[in-house]
């Protein structure tokens, strides 16, 4: 039998690659185990970049369809949606080939294949060939991620019904779409399809878009898809789909409750993610699960000694960023290093539609079932030079704060670049800044982030712009 390695890693994506290479950093011996053939995980294979790729080539499109207004005259422009995926697809090859340039760089052993729980202490891997090894390891960090999540009576029929997965592989712009959920998935590939040029339509369950931002982030976001020409039934609830000859038929109920029917080529499922702990072994283990999620406490540390997991398979936010920073927490939680848990409060959310949408902190409403004395600042990107600079005009700033203290408890962003103006608030708030101290920090002229400036001051009536 080798020697054990001090902690392996089940599953490549942010939150595992990033485990294994701080768990190496601290000096730990380090395997990581991959079902696919690529490293990266959803997030860099089949989620977070390939759809900002997508995104990216959309706004590019959009730009080039009309800038009459820069004063510049374009003619003969096509779109070549083929090219589009292949760039997409390039980049998420260089991408994948850096995190296996980086476990070399840090000396971690990576195995191909499925990881499972044998019993205590015990963890195989099968490779594609159908071999199986055992690896002998004193810790494992679970990171196995999710995998789209479907409603009951649905099944995959591409090119007609289609989850996120599915859609990145197309190599056509449907003519027309629903897109059932408007949480960050939906609302994004709606965004992208519209601007090819697809006629799209969101059916949602709950009373607004994107439901766990602020309510006027939501009404914001659903006025903008309007002017898109973006449909919305909110408050629907799907009822079935029927695949038919040019496409697929979907019925739903509305808040009336009245039954109608809707038409479209493709309809993309984006009802949320399910954790992914298939074949995982867990029934041998003594972890935790609560639908479907690993429990774990502060650390990281699951049930079943010297297991920990991260990422998607535990009850946090489903965001890259949460995992890399829970796969760094374990590894260092294991090297003995007693670092600080991870404060959720301060989890950023982009949803990087059009117009895009930064969070931090939390929404008014939360604040206040929180017991919060609430003040509120606003400012428009309306009001700012450097918006107006770019033709991107929409939306606004909005500061939370607590009155007694004046501490920043939330900053809602939705505009031009929301998702990049979010890291000074996420500094912010880290610091347990006040308002007032965000407001008097200077701030260059023209930017996109003296907004975030002036919608401090507004909470004490200060902003000089408006």
């Amino acid at each position: 039998m080798p020697e054990a390695f001090d902690v392996t890693v089940i599953g490549a994506g942010p939150g595992g690659y990033v485990a294994a290479i701080r768990a190496a950093q601290v000096g730990l011996k380090t395997a990581i185990i991959e079902k696919d053939k690529d490293l990266g995980g959803t997030c860099l294979l089949r989620g977070c970049i390939p759809t900002k790729e997508l995104l990216h080539a959309a706004h590019v499109y959009d730009l080039v369809n009309d800038p009459t207004e820069f004063g510049v005259s374009v003619e003969g422009f096509k779109l070549h949606f083929d090219k589009v995926m292949a760039r997409k697809n390039k980049v998420v090859s260089k991408l994948s080939k850096g995190v296996d340039f980086l476990m070399r760089k840090n000396k971690i052993t990576v195995f191909k294949g499925a990881g499972r729980f044998e019993g205590k202490g015990r963890v195989t891997v099968r490779d594609s060939a159908g071999h199986t090894r055992e690896i002998p390891t004193k810790n494992v960090i679970i990171a196995t991620g999710s995998a789209p999540r479907l409603l009951p009576g649905l099944e995959i029929k591409a090119p007609r019904i289609v989850t996120s997965d599915e859609l990145l592989d197309f190599d056509h712009v449907p003519k027309s779409m629903i897109v059932l959920g408007a949480g960050a998935v939906g609302v994004e590939f709606a965004s992208v399809f519209k601007r090819f040029s697809a006629d799209v339509t969101i059916i949602e369950m709950l009373d607004r878009f994107v439901p766990i931002e602020d309510e006027e982030i939501s009404a914001e976001l659903q006025r903008a898809f309007r002017r898109r020409g973006i449909g919305s039934l909110v408050g629907t609830r799907f009822e079935s789909a029927k695949v038919n000859e040019g496409g697929v038929e979907v019925t739903y109920t509305g808040p009336d409750g009245k039954r109608g029917t809707i038409s479209a080529e493709t309809l993309l499922v984006a009802v949320g993610r399910r954790p992914y702990t298939d074949g995982l072994g867990l029934e041998n283990t003594k972890c935790e699960v609560d639908r479907g999620f690993i429990k774990v406490d502060k650390y990281m540390r699951a049930a079943e000694p010297n297991v920990y997991a991260i990422g998607d398979v535990v009850a946090t936010p489903l965001l890259a960023h949460v995992a890399s920073k829970e796969g760094c927490l374990a590894a260092e939680h294991i090297a003995g290093r007693d670092p600080h848990p991870i404060n959720y409060d301060h989890v950023p959310n982009c949803t990087y539609c059009e117009p895009e949408i930064g969070s931090v902190g939390l929404t008014e409403s939360k604040a206040k079932e929180r017991g919060y004395q609430v003040k509120v600042g606003k400012f428009p990107f309306s009001a700012l030079g450097k918006a107006m600079i770019l033709g991107e005009t929409e939306g606004f700033v909005k500061v939370v704060t607590d009155a007694k203290y004046d501490e920043v408890l939330g900053v809602h962003i939705i505009g031009p670049h929301a998702t990049d103006l979010l890291a000074e608030a996420c500094v912010a708030m880290g610091l347990e800044a006040t308002a007032e101290e965000l407001g008097h920090i200077m701030h260059a002229h023209p930017t996109l982030s003296e907004a975030v400036m002036e919608a401090a001051e507004a909470t004490h009536g200060m902003a000089t712009s408006i």
